[in-house]
């Protein structure tokens, strides 16, 4: 369902620390990505499709830059591309534009109308 809250992004300036934080702070499940500098991060009981039991999202921490500065909430929407113009009909900007990630889906990172930072998630279907 478009509009809930899917995923979460941690930025981080060490990798290894920023593991070992997470890993021993909150018993998270951190699987480094290869070729990336991302490792995604399992909260609670998981399959291929994500959570298992309701009540908590999985997420990620990646590098600390400008388009991950600060810690960011990821939004289902069902079509990215009429998400982001409605997004800039309504005050806020694209900071990002659609991004393929693997052959999973597609991303982006837009500005609110007070400027916090969200990342937007479309789904692949095609395949």
């Amino acid at each position: 369902m478009s509009g809930r809250v899917v995923h979460f992004e941690i930025p981080f300036d060490n990798v290894e620390r920023a593991q070992a934080f997470y890993f021993a702070a909150f018993g998270w499940e951190l699987t480094p990505m290869q070729g990336m500098d991302y490792t995604l991060v399992v909260t609670g009981p998981s399959g291929e499709q994500g959570p298992t039991e309701p009540g908590f999202i999985n997420g990620g921490l990646g590098r600390r830059s400008s388009e991950l500065p600060t810690p960011t909430v990821v939004v289902d929407v069902d079509d990215l591309d009429a998400a982001l113009v409605e997004i800039g009909e309504l005050g806020g900007s694209t900071v990002s534009g659609r991004q393929e990630v693997g052959d999973i889906g597609y991303a982006a990172y837009v500005r609110d109308s007070e400027g916090n930072l969200l990342g937007l998630w479309e789904t692949r279907t095609d395949g």
